[in-house]
């Protein structure tokens, strides 16, 4: 199991969000891909920011409140994300991860974003690996 690593449980299918986008759209896009977050790419796919639901949820009862339209992601982005490398261990990810630290980490490549792994992926392949459990379809890596 220690030889798993992150490459193998990240999802790769999800687009990430770029900067100038409408947060209503990122909203849908969260909803519709179940993740919690998403990273936010400059045009080289270089990661720029994090956009979390907690993030939108607020952005979306000021704007609301105050009637000022619907907000840009750069406006509400988290700038400094935590970033993981592929190579690394599923377990040294599993052993890090606690209370509020992030639920979904960018994949990066020479700073370059190359997919997303997913606290729920990590439980999904540590449940599979070591008891054997079959997870569901929304939780499995291949997604």
């Amino acid at each position: 199991m220690r030889s798993l690593k992150v490459s193998d449980v990240m999802w790769n299918h999800i687009e990430p969000v770029r900067c100038g986008t409408q947060l209503t759209k990122v909203v849908k896009t969260l909803l519709h891909n179940h993740v919690t977050g998403l990273p936010v790419v400059d045009d080289q796919r270089h990661v720029i920011g994090f956009i979390s639901e907690q993030d939108c949820i607020h952005a979306l009862l000021v704007s609301g409140y105050h009637r000022e339209g619907d907000p840009l992601v750069d406006d509400v982005m988290f700038r400094k994300p935590v970033t993981i490398s592929a190579e690394m261990s599923v377990v040294d990810l599993a052993q890090n991860l606690g209370a509020g630290k992030p639920k979904v980490y960018p994949v990066v490549d020479h700073g370059k974003l190359i997919g997303i792994v997913t606290r729920t992926a990590i439980l999904a392949e540590l449940a599979r690996t070591g008891f054997g459990l079959e997870p569901p379809k929304h939780a499995s890596a291949e997604y």
